[in-house]
């Protein structure tokens, strides 16, 4: 069995985020923590890998085999999935082999890892790519980079469900519209799926335009068939992916010790900071209420600082 048992579905707690731009703006932004969903398994990138897992299951797989960096996110949470549901996990790696935090990690969980050097990886959108390694692995089910597509979007979909049955938490009868971090595109179009058109969802892009974020939204809710799709991008990749500059680190040095809510510098900290910018260039209006949401990947940070 892939498929996670019934009765475990990790709720993320959703907080009121008191910070001072926010207030003198009348701002109210409420955080939901998909950081703290589990102790292992954390962020949207649990959300999607459900319906993959669900897929691998109908068709009788006994493991998946997916891809990343050093430092992946995906991976990880994908290795402890294995570890904790007992099934078996392959990761083709970028690169050449390294000791990261993160590939510890996956090799105390058990997965077994390939490095492809930079020009294998580069290879993985090319047709019969995945041909090879499920001649391999033929009882493993490919899932691509990053959990992505409409699956990963499907499983992404819930988080609406657990916004709305927390509302009240934070003193809130509604809200105006998501905000959160974009690497892939997949957690944004199924908040927009789930949406149909009753509130927006802005993506702060973590990735510069020509990692194709917006094409990969198209593709999906076009693939869904969704007619009534609500949503705009932002550039918060401050230069590129994982590029990191002062006054970003001081922003989330600054907010962690304010809120109390850790970010990290590829994701969280750059979509709160493009935030911040939007909302002292006056684009919300006083009064309105968005979702924040922690997307997780506090694991990537372990060694982060050694190599930038």
């Amino acid at each position: 069995m892939l498929s996670p048992p019934a009765n475990w579905r990790p709720q993320a707690p959703l907080e009121p985020l008191q910070l001072d731009w926010l207030s003198i703006a009348r701002i109210e932004v409420a955080i939901l923590r998909l950081d703290q969903i589990d102790p292992l398994i954390s962020g949207n990138k649990w959300f999607k890998l459900i319906e993959h897992l669900n897929a691998a299951d109908r068709a009788g797989a006994e493991g998946i085999i997916s891809l990343g960096g050093a430092h992946s996110n995906h991976l990880h949470a994908l290795a402890a999935a294995g570890k904790r549901l007992g099934f078996a996990t392959v990761g083709l790696l970028r690169g050449h082999p390294q000791q990261t935090p993160t590939v510890k990690d996956l090799q105390a969980f058990g997965m077994q890892l390939h490095w492809l050097g930079y020009g294998g990886y580069r290879a993985r959108h090319e047709a019969g790519f995945w041909q090879p390694w499920q001649s391999l692995y033929p009882t493993l089910h490919p899932v691509p980079e990053g959990g992505g597509g409409l699956p990963g979007a499907l499983g992404c979909m819930p988080l609406r469900g657990q916004v709305s049955a927390q509302l009240a938490s934070v003193g809130w009868s509604g809200y105006d519209g998501w905000w959160l971090a974009c690497g892939t595109g997949t957690t944004l179009a199924g908040l927009v799926l789930a949406e149909a058109g009753d509130h927006p969802v802005y993506g702060a892009l973590a990735v510069p335009d020509d990692h194709g974020v917006a094409q990969a939204v198209e593709r999906i809710v076009a693939e869904a068939g969704e007619t009534t799709a609500v949503y705009q991008l932002f550039d918060a990749s401050r230069g590129g992916f994982a590029r990191v500059d002062p006054p970003l680190l001081e922003f989330i040095e600054k907010t962690g010790q304010t809120s109390g809510i850790p970010l990290e510098p590829l994701y969280t900290g750059k979509a709160l900071l493009a935030l911040k910018q939007q909302v002292e260039a006056g684009r919300f209006a006083p009064g309105t209420r968005l979702i924040f949401i922690h997307t997780g990947g506090l694991q990537g940070l372990r060694g982060f600082g050694s190599q930038h």
